[in-house]
């Protein structure tokens, strides 16, 4: 071959060459761009899990605040509520314990049938032959007419007479809003139906009551005994 063919043959060999380094190279950098974009996406998606599960954890922290902010709010409004409730329950039972002893005033109206009242309760829960009766002095009188009464009506009741004495030796003091104390196996059992113990009674166990009639009823409240 003359030296012009060798120099073609060189020339069309490298063109060969140089096309199939572009080919390659083509291939290359396509399979490279598929492989960015692949990595690209999974770290985008990586991240993005990451972003959602740290946005999600701060939004249960943040609820979870939420919830414990209105828990407190709540309970606080409640125990503000009860408070000012317990206030005006005790304002109308202090007010009821300054109007005892105006009650008791009225020895020919409701007091003398609050009296006959009081001591038939005494011995309806003692049932015995002979009570004693505690009152104060003042109240003697209205004391001996309710105790005639209350023993005709137990005997009525019970069909057995009963004896009933007044201790004068020890009455009630003055200062007591009124009632009397009935006293039964020679003082060892006392029943305490004074105006005020009557009135502590009612606190006690009427309460609710109270608290329904001026508020409603508490829709918490699961027992009623």
């Amino acid at each position: 071959m003359s030296d012009t063919q060798v120099g073609a043959e060189l020339r069309k060999m490298t063109e060969f060459i140089r096309l199939e380094a572009q080919e390659k190279a083509r291939e290359i950098q396509v399979k490279a761009d598929e492989d960015f974009e692949k990595d690209k996406a999974a770290l985008i998606l990586q991240e993005k899990e990451v972003i959602d599960a740290a946005y999600e954890a701060k939004f249960k922290q943040a609820s979870m605040s939420l919830q414990i902010t209105r828990s407190k709010a709540n309970a606080k409004a409640r125990l503000t509520l009860l408070g000012a409730g317990q206030k005006v329950v005790d304002a109308i039972f202090d007010a009821a314990q300054k109007k005892l002893t105006e009650a008791s005033k009225d020895k020919q109206g409701g007091y003398q049938d609050a009296l006959r009242k009081l001591i038939l309760d005494g011995m309806f829960q003692l049932n015995e032959d002979a009570v004693a009766v505690r009152c104060r002095k003042a109240d003697k009188a209205a004391v001996e007419k309710a105790i005639k009464d209350a023993a005709a009506e137990f005997r009525e009741n019970t069909g057995k007479p009963i004896e009933v004495e007044i201790e004068e030796s020890d009455p009630l003091p003055d200062k007591c809003a009124g009632g009397v104390i009935i006293l039964g196996e020679n003082g060892k059992i006392i029943i305490d139906n004074t105006l005020e113990a009557r009135l502590a009674l009612l606190k006690e166990h009427g309460l609710p009551a109270v608290r329904g009639f001026l508020f409603g009823e508490n829709p918490n409240r699961k027992f009623r005994d």
